[in-house]
This record gives structure tokens, sequence and C-alpha cells, in this order.
């Protein structure tokens, strides 16, 4: 479907997992140039295959939060880093002005904690990792966890989902606000 949608110039893409897809990102930050592109279930892999789409209107900026389906799979945390920072390496390739802002993965919390998502070191590590590799190599890293993690631990805190790992509309706002000036930033 988003190859079939017009491209427009300055776009703002949100490109990740059903946690992007979740939100109505434009509405959110009050900006019509955002786009989301979000699919659900999606995984870095999945992004690699398909970043031609995003990458071909030259976007001004592309705000990426990917990996968690791809831990909840059985892919390694080493590939999970991996690809997460080849997808960086690949926008900036593809449409040099393009500004890249890779958001931390965010925690996870099934109550029942039978889900396939039991990833909490790995998250750790993973956004431990992209947040030094950013910092090395001109990128802007997004730190959300912190923001939706119970302190002192590494569970989803409950007020922000209804099922472990998904988002409510309150917890959607908080991450917008998180966002917003880096959104407006020139």
């Amino acid at each position: 479907m988003f190859k079939q949608l017009p491209d427009t110039r300055h776009e703002i893409i949100f490109l990740g997992n059903s946690l992007t897809a979740g939100a109505e990102w434009a509405e959110l930050l009050q900006n019509p140039k955002v786009k989301n592109r979000g699919i659900s279930g999606d995984t870095t892999k999945g992004i690699l295959y398909r970043l031609s789409e995003v990458t071909s209107s030259s976007p001004d900026k592309v705000f990426l939060l990917i990996g968690l389906n791809d831990l909840a799979t059985g892919v390694a945390k080493e590939k999970v880093f991996e690809n997460i920072c080849k997808i960086a390496e690949q926008i900036r390739k593809d449409s040099p002005r393009t500004k890249v802002f890779i958001q931390s993965m965010l925690p996870v919390n099934d109550p029942l904690r039978e889900s396939p998502i039991k990833k909490d070191d790995e998250i750790v590590w993973v956004n431990g990792q992209v947040k030094e590799w950013c910092s090395q190599n001109n990128f802007t890293f997004i730190d959300l966890y912190n923001h939706f993690v119970i302190p002192g631990s590494q569970l989803l805190n409950p007020v922000h989902t209804n099922d472990g790992g998904h988002f409510t509309g309150e917890a959607y706002q908080i991450w917008a606000g998180i966002i917003k000036d880096y959104v407006k930033r020139k």
C-alpha cells in the first residue's frame, strides 16, 4: 500500500512495527507532513526489504523504532543491533539529507509472563549498543525506554499498556511529547 501513496515534499516518516503503526502521528504531533510507515509484526529484516519506499521521497526525517519482534522470534540480539545500524546507514546512503532518529526499543510487561517476549535483558543490551553506536556515527538516539519502564525494573509500567506490549492513547501522548521537539527541529 505504501508504494501506492504519493510522495510529498519534506516528509517526516515514522518507521517501525505495531507500536509505530498504532498511533495517529500526524494528529498527535499536529503536523500534516508526518507519515506513518509502521507495519504490525514488522522486523528489522522487513524494514531493510522495504526501505527503498521510504527513501525514494528523500524525507526530511525518519523516526525508527524496531527490533522487538526480532527478539520475540528468536533473532539474536547482536543481529538486531546490526540490522538497526544497517537501516540507519542505508537511509543515510540513499537519502543523505535525511535526518535519522533512532528510538530505543520499549519495555514489555506481560502479566502472565507466558509471552514469547521474555527478552528484558536483550532489550536493554540492544538499546545500550544502539545508543553508543549513534553517538559514534552521528545519528540521534532518543531514549523512550526510561520514560515507560517501572522505575527499578525492566518492565513496562502497566499504566501505559492494555496488553503488556502495546500502548494506550495516554502513552502515545507521552511518547509524542518526548519527540515533538525532534520533529520540529530543522
